[in-house]
């Protein structure tokens, strides 16, 4: 599996926008596994499941969950072994924890991620 780390979230207010990241090892393994592989962010609210929010192939295809379509945008950076997220129109049900891992993920591990919050 490649490693990658997630950054960029924050509080938020409702209506408005935040755009985590997440970077790969450079490495020539992770950058070879990169560039080959579907990536997604996922989410995980305090009482829901972990959900697949926006999926992107190697080619750049995307996929998203019914709940973000039109407001969120995934985007990938295979030189760069980055992936992002823009997301506009916040609302208060995006508050989750947000990760980046490949597609599907089999790993057990999740880290940390990185927390978006949608408050007034």
């Amino acid at each position: 599996q490649v490693q990658l780390v997630e950054s960029g979230g924050g509080l938020v207010h409702p209506g408005g926008s935040q755009s985590p990241s997440c970077a790969a090892s450079r490495n020539i393994f992770a950058i070879t596994v990169f560039s080959i592989k579907d990536l997604g962010w996922y989410r995980q609210a305090p009482v829901n499941q972990r959900e697949l929010v926006a999926a992107i192939s190697p080619d750049g295809s995307t996929n998203y969950t019914d709940s973000v379509k039109g407001r969120f945008t995934i985007s990938r950076d295979n030189a760069r072994t980055m992936v992002y997220l823009q997301m506009n129109n916040l609302k208060p049900e995006d508050t989750a924890v947000y990760y980046c891992k490949t597609v599907p993920y089999t790993g057990r591990y999740w880290g940390q991620g990185t927390q978006v919050t949608v408050s007034s």
